[in-house]
């Protein structure tokens, strides 16, 4: 569950500007905020089933965003490659390691 939360609030972090004021606002007080269903539904003046369905829905958009603009994934990738880096400074290794990896970097833009 929280594996499946960090990776929401990243994407909800990347894509939010391609999202409605509303589901803007569910989605930060779900994840964000940590607001339960019935907290937003009251807020909201909704159902609690209109709030669900609303926040299941916008998770599935989200996930389509990332499915075709792979920020996310580029975002890892970019921060295993530094972690690598740091590394392989820190060991005193400047070979071409260093710069087969400044290379990758490069690439996932």
């Amino acid at each position: 569950m929280l594996e499946k939360t960090t990776r929401v609030n990243y994407l909800f972090d990347f894509y939010q500007a391609l999202l409605t004021p509303k589901q803007r606002s569910y989605m930060e007080m779900y994840y964000l905020e940590d607001y339960s269903l019935g907290e937003i539904s009251e807020l909201s003046q909704v159902s609690r089933q209109a709030i669900y369905d609303n926040i299941k829905r916008t998770e599935m958009m989200l996930e389509s965003y990332e499915e075709k603009l792979h920020l996310y994934d580029k975002f890892q990738q970019r921060a295993e490659l530094l972690d690598k880096l740091e590394q392989t400074a820190a060991a005193g290794d400047t070979s071409n390691a260093i710069i087969a990896m400044i290379n990758q970097l490069k690439e996932l833009d």
